[in-house]
């Protein structure tokens, strides 16, 4: 059995979306949330929102860049934990609409990311996906996190990773 571009980048994307919006239903329980979304690592950092926001254009603009499709557009609105979530939750609906084997078929279609200054960068599908998309996806899903943690927020690795705890088991009875 082969493993796809798909099964290794949308389920993960899907998942840590999903973590996320359970981050912010924690943080909401214990901090201001007007003072987390505005939060930042360092002043030269962009805030929580933001954070969230790139998590989710990054995960969408993957599946159109390797689908050939429009992704959906979302403007950078969000103030609140809500509109965040939804935004999350719009991200989600829009990786599961994603035809398996339509984002597999961009494994060597040219893929062209143009920055705002001008300069940009060339891949091919699978290159742009492994060495670009999902590195630069966990960057901001990672930023949030750790945005979240120094403000206070009661998060652990298992909240970072709470997408894996259907494969949890018990450790073994003790024998006496």
């Amino acid at each position: 059995m082969s493993f796809s571009l798909y099964q290794s980048a949308v389920p993960e994307f899907i998942a840590m979306l999903t973590n996320i919006k359970a981050w912010l239903d924690k943080a909401a329980a214990q901090k201001d949330e007007a003072v987390l979304v505005e939060a930042r690592l360092a002043p030269d950092m962009f805030p929580l929102a933001r954070q969230i926001q790139i998590a989710s254009d990054g995960a969408k603009g993957a599946a159109a860049r390797l689908t050939g499709a429009e992704a959906p557009a979302m403007p950078d609105t969000e103030t609140t934990f809500a509109q965040l979530k939804e935004r999350c939750d719009k991200t989600i609906a829009y990786l599961r609409s994603v035809d398996p084997a339509a984002f597999d078929a961009g494994a060597d279609k040219e893929v062209v990311i143009t920055f705002p200054n001008g300069g940009g960068m060339k891949f091919n599908g699978t290159t742009f996906l492994t060495g670009f998309a999902v590195p630069n996806f966990y960057f901001h899903a990672t930023a949030t996190y750790a945005i979240l943690r120094a403000q206070g927020v009661e998060l652990g690795k298992a909240d970072f990773l709470m997408h894996l705890a259907p494969h949890m088991f018990a450790p073994p009875a003790a024998v006496n």
